[in-house]
């Protein structure tokens, strides 16, 4: 009894710590992947230019001219749209 009862306590152990390693792994692979794409376009992987842009900042590929714009950059460029096109057009781009 005692046996199996520090048998089961040392499976639990190892299982939280596989647990964590995993949890630890999968961390560094984000990081790792974003890392190795970040500031870089996601159309032909050339590196971002940053450009100041009516007070944003945009990134431009100096290779293909792809733009990327940041969460709410779209919407402070275009400024206050009373015709709903704009908004017609973000509905396409958010999830």
């Amino acid at each position: 009894m005692e046996d199996d009862y520090f048998a089961r306590l040392d499976r639990e152990r190892i299982e939280k710590l596989r647990t964590a390693e995993a949890a630890q792994a999968e961390a560094e692979a984000r990081e790792a992947a974003r890392a190795l794409h970040h500031h870089k376009c996601g159309k032909c992987g050339s590196s971002m230019d940053t450009h100041l842009h009516r007070g944003v900042q945009v990134e431009v590929c100096p290779q293909c001219g792809a733009v990327l714009l940041d969460k709410g950059e779209l919407e402070t460029l275009a400024g206050e749209d009373k015709s709903g096109a704009l908004a017609g057009i973000l509905s396409i781009f958010r999830k």
